[in-house]
Order: C-alpha cells, then structure tokens, then sequence
C-alpha cells in the first residue's frame, strides 16, 4: 500500500491509502466530501536499521575493492601433517 497526499481547497492537505498505481487524479476530501486534487511529493523513503547499512556497505565495498587474503584464518588451519611416513605416498587430489 502506498499513501497519495491531496489538497483540498477548503480543509487542507489529507492523506490516502491505496496500492501502488491506484491512486485518482482526484478524491473525495474526508471533511467535506468536495473533490480534492492529487499532490505529487517525493517519495517517504524509511532509514535502514544500522546492521543492514553495515552489510550492505560491506556488500558493496567487495564488490569494488575486495579483501585480499594473505593467509588461512587460525580458525580454519588444517591439523599439522601426520607423523606416519606411509601417509606421504597417498594420492593427493
């Protein structure tokens, strides 16, 4: 649902709700019932929360300007190699 501001000459501005693209060139005013043209305002844009702003900035910012890894993260280094020399002649992939 969008809000479509209108003006009435005699009560002022007031406020519709209807879907997108289903709002009249003219309405009913609520005070008067006298038609009442359609004003075109910028759109009410709502402010993201601060953790969306920051993944989206993070998004962003990979997509230009990625990080660059210089070594395996501590938490994801494999265990030190076996001790066992017959695991040396195993394939590798």
């Amino acid at each position: 649902m969008a809000i479509y501001q209108y003006q009435c000459t005699d009560c002022g501005p007031f406020d519709v709700s209807r879907p997108i693209g289903q709002a009249l060139s003219e309405e009913p005013c609520e005070a008067c019932a006298e038609p009442a043209r359609r004003v075109f305002t910028a759109p009410m844009l709502t402010r993201t929360s601060a953790a969306l702003a920051r993944a989206l900035g993070a998004q962003e910012a990979s997509a230009h300007e990625p990080r660059v890894v210089t070594e395996v993260p501590p938490a994801r280094r494999g265990r030190s190699p076996a001790s066992d020399p017959r695991h040396a002649r195993l394939p590798r992939p």
